[in-house]
This record gives C-alpha cells, sequence and structure tokens, in this order.
C-alpha cells in the first residue's frame, strides 16, 4: 500500500512514494523558473508548474520501483492564482503569485472606503496583495475580454491545488479544499461556503469558483494515461496547513512554523475562529467530516528566500547548505541587523511598500556577517509572530515550538531562535512533513492511516533547542530589530 504525495512549491516541484506507515520511500524534485515582469511582480509559468509536478510525480514513483499507487495527496503554495479556459484547459495568464504585490493600490482603494472591517469578519484575513481574490479581479480587468466570458461562465479559477487536479483529472474536476478556499479573500470561514458580498466587493464572478471539500475527500481521480492507471485523488491541504497536519497540531494550543521561501506559523485554536487583534490571520488549520479547526496564522514572506539570494543576487555562495559553516565565522562584536523586506513585510506589520535594508555595516564586514544576519532575520521575524499569537490568545500559555522545512537543517539558526523566542524549539525526525500531511490526508480518507490522534503518536523529536541567550541581551537585541524594522516602515 503506497500514497503519492505531490508538493507544489514556490521555487520547485517535489513528490514523495510514502509507505502506508508513511515512511518515505522515495522523491523526486525539480526547481522551475521565477518570471519578474516588473518590480514587487512575482509570475510562474504555469506549464512549468504542471510539467515539473508530473515529472516528479513520474519520477518519484520510478525510484520507488513502481509500486502500486493506492491515493494520491497535494499539498501547494497557496494564494498563487491560475484562471484557465474551462474547454480548452489553457491559461489565460501567467500565474500571479502570492509573493506579487501588484495590486497594493487596489487593496489601499478598499481599505480607504471602510471595507476591511466586513473582509475580516467574513474571511479572517487583511486587504493584503497577499492573497488571491485581488490578483484574480487585476486579470479579469487587464486581459481583454476575460471578464465577460468569466461571467458566462467559460473561465475557471484555481489556486495550484485546483489547477493541479484540473490537469490530472483531465477537467473532470474543479475542486479545491477549505484550506485554500479560505486563503482567497472570497470565502466565508465561519459558514464554509463562498460568500457572495466579497464575490461582489472584488469583482470575482462566482462562475469561476472552484467546489470546496474537506480536506481528506474524493477530489477526483487521474487520467489513465498519466500513471498507467486511474488513481483516486483523496487528501488536499495548502502548504502551511498540511505541515501543520504533519506535525500532529491536532489540540488547541499546539504550534508548528515551516521554514521555506517563506516562513509561516500556525497555532491551533481548536473550534474557536479567534480574531486578531495584532493583524494576524484567522484561518482554517484543516477540515475533516464537515468540521473545520481554526488558526490563527502569522506569515513572513522571506525566510529560505533570503539564503536564495546570498547564492543568486549577491553570488556569496554556491549552495545554500554552505550557510550555516559561513554563519559561524561571523564576528561576534557585529551585530548586523538584515530586515528581508524584498516584496514588503507581512505579519504583523503588512506593509507592502517597505523594503529590504540591512543596518550595522562596518568595514570589517563581510560574506560571513552577512549569513549570520539572513539567518537571524527569521528568528527575529518569528518572534514577532509569537509574541502577536500569545496576546491574541493567552491560552496559548508556555507554547512549544514545532519546526520544519528546509531552514531547519541549520543548526545556527534553529539554536538562535530558541535564544530569541526565550523558548525551546523541536525538530522533528521527519522534516518533510508537509508532504507527510498530504499523504497522511489521502491516507487517512483511503483507510490506509489511523487517525489523528493515534498518528500524533507516531510523532518523533530528533533534537530541542532550548534557549541559551541571557535575558537582557535577548531583548537588547530584539529591540535593535525593533527600530530596524521601524526605520524601514517609516520610509
Amino acid at each position: 500500500m503506497t500514497i503519492l504525495a505531490m508538493d507544489q512549491g514556490t521555487t520547485s516541484s517535489r513528490a514523495l512514494v510514502f509507505s502506508d506507515d508513511l515512511q518515505v520511500q522515495a522523491s523526486a524534485q525539480q526547481e522551475f523558473e521565477q518570471h519578474f515582469p516588473r518590480s514587487g511582480w512575482v509570475e510562474h509559468d504555469p506549464d512549468d508548474i504542471w510539467t515539473t509536478s508530473a515529472a516528479t510525480a513520474r519520477g518519484a514513483i520510478e525510484k520507488a520501483g513502481n509500486p502500486r499507487i493506492d491515493a494520491i495527496g497535494i499539498t501547494n503554495q497557496r494564494e498563487t492564482v491560475l484562471i484557465w479556459d474551462r474547454r480548452t484547459g489553457q491559461p489565460i495568464h501567467r500565474a500571479i503569485v502570492w509573493q506579487d504585490r501588484r495590486t497594493a493600490d487596489i487593496c489601499r482603494r478598499l481599505q480607504d472606503e471602510g471595507n476591511e472591517d466586513a473582509v475580516r469578519t467574513v474571511t479572517g484575513l487583511l486587504l493584503d496583495p497577499y492573497f488571491s481574490a485581488t490578483k484574480i479581479a487585476w486579470i479579469l480587468d487587464q486581459v481583454e475580454g476575460t471578464r465577460a466570458r468569466a461571467e458566462a461562465g467559460e473561465l475557471a479559477f484555481g489556486t495550484v491545488d485546483s489547477f493541479l487536479i484540473w490537469k490530472l483529472t483531465g477537467g473532470q474536476s474543479h475542486v479545491t479544499d477549505a484550506t485554500n478556499a479560505a486563503r482567497t479573500l472570497l470565502y466565508d470561514i465561519r459558514k464554509g461556503d463562498w460568500s457572495e458580498d466579497m464575490c461582489r466587493l472584488f469583482g470575482v464572478p462566482r462562475a469561476m469558483l472552484p467546489e470546496v471539500r474537506d480536506c481528506a475527500a474524493e477530489f477526483g481521480v487521474t487520467r489513465a494515461d498519466l500513471f498507467g492507471r486511474e488513481i483516486p485523488i483523496l487528501g488536499v491541504a495548502g502548504d502551511q496547513q498540511a505541515a501543520t497536519v504533519g506535525q500532529a497540531c491536532f489540540d488547541p494550543g499546539m504550534m508548528k512554523s515551516t521554514y521555506g521561501t517563506g516562513c509561516f506559523a500556525l497555532l491551533n485554536t481548536g473550534d474557536q475562529a479567534v480574531t486578531s487583534e495584532n493583524r494576524l490571520l484567522t484561518t482554517i488549520a484543516y477540515q475533516l467530516d464537515g468540521r473545520p479547526v481554526y488558526a490563527l496564522e502569522g506569515s513572513i514572506f522571506i525566510a529560505g528566500a533570503v539564503v536564495q539570494w546570498l547564492r543568486d543576487g549577491l553570488k556569496l555562495i554556491r549552495e545554500a547548505s554552505e550557510t550555516q559553516a559561513l554563519s559561524e565565522r561571523a564576528d561576534d562584536s557585529q551585530q548586523i541587523i538584515m530586515v528581508p523586506a524584498f516584496t514588503g513585510l507581512g505579519a504583523p506589520h503588512w506593509n507592502p511598500q517597505a523594503r529590504g535594508a540591512i543596518f550595522g555595516l562596518t568595514r570589517n564586514t563581510g560574506p560571513a556577517e552577512f549569513a549570520r544576519a539572513a539567518l537571524e532575520s527569521v528568528g527575529f521575524q518569528t518572534r514577532d509572530l509569537w509574541q502577536a499569537m500569545r496576546a491574541d490568545w493567552t491560552e496559548a500559555g508556555d507554547a512549544v515550538l514545532r519546526v520544519d522545512g528546509g531552514m531547519t537543517a541549520s543548526e545556527p539558526a534553529m539554536q538562535f531562535l530558541a535564544d530569541i523566542l526565550g523558548a525551546p524549539v523541536d525538530r522533528p525526525v521527519n522534516t518533510e512533513t508537509t508532504a507527510q500531511g498530504a499523504a497522511w490526508l489521502a491516507g487517512f480518507r483511503a483507510g490506509l492511516c489511523p487517525g489523528p490522534h493515534e498518528y500524533a503518536k507516531a510523532w518523533r523529536l530528533d533534537r530541542r533547542f532550548e534557549p541559551q541567550m541571557d535575558e537582557t541581551l535577548r531583548q537588547q537585541r530584539y529591540s535593535a530589530w525593533q527600530r530596524a524594522v521601524k526605520a524601514v516602515v517609516s520610509v
């Protein structure tokens, strides 16, 4: 019994084959091109999304020895927008990525018109270019003739999961799950349906939208020609929610943070949709049997991407893995602060106009100091989220943070994270939690995997990072970060 997890991310597509006890049997990964047509704009070619997803799925299956795949789970970069022709399946525009800031002016106008409170009440989200709705409207307004076609039902909108399911099923299924729907600014997270009011506000025709299902549900079956036989798609969740499931954060008060291109922390608040007073998001952590479990979420736009910038932009390293050794050679007397606001600042600041800056440079500042400042920037940003969550939901108490994602391999980064939080940080044995969450959802629906609480018993700790920094130094360092952020926001 095997499960295929398709993990379509911002910079690469991956696929992993899991046994029914959720052990990885094989994996494959391909990066694809990022397109930056203008400052603050980020796009993907839909063909790249599809071809790399299909190729890695086949590659992982072949590496695993071509086992019979019993179910497929999908997890994906969230908020990214695709619109395609229902008849031909052809996209009408490049995918507009979640990082894209082109609709900042639209969001500002809607804020000025007094719409944000209504938007937060219905969707749990803020008026920010990060989310899908204004991206959809932008395409409909900029690509000639598309709005009329959308209203006539000729066009389909989808986040990446919907697009992949459409392609996998040969256009037979236009569906999504509750976690992805909850990131569009169009979904009523309490009523569990698309909101007519939000569709009207953002100018998005209801006819474009997919059907919303649980995270563990029947999403369709693949075309037989793709993998040699039809395979049911039984699990779907946005990447951060899939990681929450993969980390077994099923109980209220549990918290996880995933460090990929960005950083995303979710705090399980159970059946309470907690309204944030600190500009965090109220979202759906997962939904099973028609019952949503809610979370507070903080989103950091740039985490692992700052290491990519050291590699691709500054050419200071050749491989991301070099950052750890380089940072360990940094001069301790230099307290460099890097604010990586390359595409604005996410939670709790939500400032799309902010741009990156580095503070504290001296003549002796070099690659090692840049590397350490880059890694520390992720810890500082996580503390921003940590404090906001604890203020919004006091029931969180003294939570332990469970971490996953590529950056967790960096011992200095994780130790600094524990130091700046003043709290333990737990890294699991299996850091492939996003894909594992998608695999568990599909396996659970197929009857191959145990229920949530039995699954949670299998979670295993690799290392706990305990805080070692003196409290006075911790507050000094964090105060320096806050001053740096204030300077960037006020520019």
